[in-house]
């Protein structure tokens, strides 16, 4: 969070089930999908983004700030992770200080371009600390409900976009760039945007700004149905990204923790904790990992997943989708032989469509290693990863085949071989979704 600007100073998952349409293959099932609520973001992941943050920091100096090589580092690692989940990237750069300043854009494709809905965090630190909290909270529960989004294979009604900013803590620099680079009728397209800066501190608030009433809604009814109580955003009121987009008009909400004011004791009745500073470590050298409440954490990455599915009015496939899946855990061999997970189809006429969705969880600690493929009936062979993502880890999301010259009734595999040594995993799942 910016230091000072001049203002104001779950969802539980349903899901129908079909009947069982026959099929061979161990644990495999076929069902209709139905609209999902949002589902639960594991607090593990985002705290793992976190350490990852925190090890580009202790690479670079102590920190992720502005025009350091750290804060380059953090995009570079938060763009990994979301081309290999399918996303469009950009990264857009502007000056700052004499030094060159990065935003990093990811959008989802499909969705009304008409609708746009942005989620967004600042990925800067500042110069004095590595920024877990101010920003990473923000940024990595941001990266992995994105990254959600992915492995669900979301369909939202509206377009969605998720938002990482440079130079925040100079000034709000890089999303004022980022919005004076939209034309009035680019501008015009947003239904809203939603800003998370600082949503882990450790002795937290919940805090829920108070501009956009949908938006506003959307997160108090979330809380309320955990039964935490919320109160109104305005320690940070003007001083995050948000506000480059509020002053545009663009219609904005988001979700706060808490900086350096001290949480009254009617607070502490409220959410425990002490009645000293919500988070005692901003803007300084142990905003670090020991920094974070991952119960706040866990609540408010949850919260913007809701936010997101539900803001976006999506479903996870189109009503009446076939899905043909094996849940079988196969251990795939260090440096060793393919092995394949198979999914049995049957009842399908004709061919496969061409937008065939296969969806993929591999479990692994060096997804940089894995060649996947889907083997079609007659052993034809779509290529859907080749060692790439680096060292990030897992392979969970949906990949889209045109498989339309293939029958859609018979034997599917996915098949994954590990080509280098010293890393490890397993195929989780294997589905296909006929539309």
């Amino acid at each position: 969070m910016k230091l000072s600007v001049p203002g104001r100073a779950g969802a539980v998952a349903v899901l129908a089930l079909a009947g069982l349409l026959g099929t061979s293959a161990p644990a495999a099932v076929a069902q209709q999908d139905a609209a999902l609520a949002a589902p639960d973001i594991p607090v593990a992941n985002v705290k793992q983004h976190l350490a990852d943050l925190q090890s580009i920091a202790n690479a670079n100096g102590g920190n992720r700030a502005h025009g350091r090589t750290g804060y380059k580092a953090s995009i570079d690692f938060v763009k990994a992770k979301l081309d290999a989940a399918g996303y469009t990237t950009t990264v857009q750069q502007f000056t700052s200080s004499g030094s060159t300043g990065y935003n990093l854009i990811a959008d989802w494709p499909g969705g009304d371009p008409n609708q746009v809905l942005m989620s967004g965090a600042h990925l800067d630190s500042v110069t004095s600390g590595p920024g877990i909290n101010d920003n990473g909270s923000g940024s990595a529960a941001v990266l992995e409900t994105a990254l959600a989004v992915s492995r669900a294979g979301l369909q939202p009604t509206k377009h969605l976009r998720f938002g990482w900013w440079g130079a925040e803590e100079l000034g709000l620099v890089g999303s004022k760039y980022y919005v004076s680079q939209l034309s009035s009728s680019e501008r015009s397209k947003f239904s809203g945007y939603m800003n998370f800066d600082m949503i882990g501190s450790p002795n937290p608030g919940y805090f829920v700004y108070d501009d956009d009433p949908t938006i506003e809604q959307t997160f108090k009814s979330y809380f309320a149905g955990l039964g935490v109580p919320t109160e109104i955003e305005t320690e940070g009121d003007g001083r995050s990204d948000h506000a480059s987009f509020k002053n545009v008009g663009i219609p904005v909400g988001g979700l706060f923790t808490g900086a350096s004011r001290v949480k009254s004791s009617a607070q502490v009745q409220k959410w425990g904790g002490t009645a000293t500073s919500f988070d005692r470590c901003y803007h300084s050298s142990c905003d670090t990992t020991s920094n974070i409440n991952d119960t706040a954490l866990d609540r408010n990455s949850d919260a913007i997943a809701h936010a997101v599915w539900t803001l976006s009015a999506g479903t996870t496939q189109p009503p009446g989708g076939t899905v043909f899946e094996n849940t079988a855990d196969v251990s795939i061999p260090d440096y060793g032989s393919a092995v394949t997970s198979t999914v049995n189809v049957t009842g399908v006429a004709g061919n496969a469509p061409s937008n065939l969705a296969v969806g993929v969880d591999i479990i692994h600690t060096w997804r940089g290693d894995l060649v996947v493929d889907l083997i079609a009936p007659d052993g034809s062979v779509y290529n859907l990863a080749n060692r790439s993502g680096g060292s990030a880890d897992n392979i969970q999301q949906t990949f889209t085949v045109n498989a339309s010259s293939e029958v859609a009734n018979g034997a599917w595999k996915l098949r994954v071989q590990d080509k280098a040594r010293y890393d490890t995993g397993y195929i989780n799942s294997f589905k296909l979704t006929f539309p």
